[in-house]
């Protein structure tokens, strides 16, 4: 998986590109093809703004974060995309369990 990683106003080292690659693999426990994730690193006066916009085959998920520490907030961007990922995984049994409950009361 090919992994872009951007940013205008600083170099992108490679231990920023492994600690990105290394929180992208935790993503791979929702098995679940990531399609063409992008990195955007933003260098801002106080600190750092990393966004990740990444595809999947049930649709798009896209996360953003600020820090003062560069790491921390690509840690803060991996947890809102995992906290997406579990949403979209378990979207339809939320529906089916509403739908149990609806016809429990009707009876």
């Amino acid at each position: 998986m090919t992994i872009n990683i951007s940013s205008k106003q600083m170099d992108v080292t490679p231990a920023i590109r492994n600690h990105i690659e290394e929180r992208l693999a935790k993503l791979n426990k929702w098995q679940t093809q990531l399609i063409n994730p992008h990195f955007m690193i933003h260098k801002l006066p106080n600190g750092y703004e990393v966004e990740a916009a990444i595809g999947t085959p049930v649709g798009d998920l896209f996360a953003k974060a600020q820090n003062e520490d560069l790491y921390q907030a690509i840690n803060d961007v991996e947890q809102k995309l995992e906290t997406q990922l579990n949403k979209q995984k378990h979207k339809g049994e939320a529906r089916r369990a509403n739908e149990s409950l609806k016809t429990l009361n009707e009876q």
